[in-house]
């Protein structure tokens, strides 16, 4: 069974930084996608970036890319997102997922963790 569990989210103000981390169990995730999206008040979820995990490429929202870095964590299975320069527009609950990487549809969903931006 696929588990993602979110950490790293809090308060913060604008312009500073926050790195979010993803572990994720439950099976060998060589051949999936790992993607960041993020939830605001009253919005729907969006997408925020997703690295490849074999090969590494990585994508990225246009509001976030130059700020955001998606990356594969030092520890197994981590998946983290650093984002640096945060604006009060980034206030959201972010979700870690996972899809094989020949599914178009996201199978697997985090938690969330909560990322508050004060101006």
């Amino acid at each position: 069974q696929v588990q993602l569990v979110e950490s790293g989210g809090g308060l913060v103000q604008a312009g500073d930084s926050l790195r979010l981390s993803c572990a994720a169990t439950g099976r060998t995730f060589s051949s999936y996608h790992m993607g960041w999206f993020r939830q605001a008040p009253g919005k729907e979820r969006e997408f925020v970036a997703s690295v490849m995990w074999s090969g590494g490429s990585t994508y990225y929202a246009d509001s976030v890319r130059g700020r955001f870095t998606i990356s594969k964590g030092n520890a197994k299975n981590t998946v983290d997102l650093q984002m640096n320069s945060l604006k009060p527009e980034d206030t959201a609950v972010y979700y870690c997922a996972a899809r094989q990487v020949t599914k178009l549809m996201y199978e697997y969903w985090g938690q969330g963790t909560q990322v508050t931006v004060s101006s």
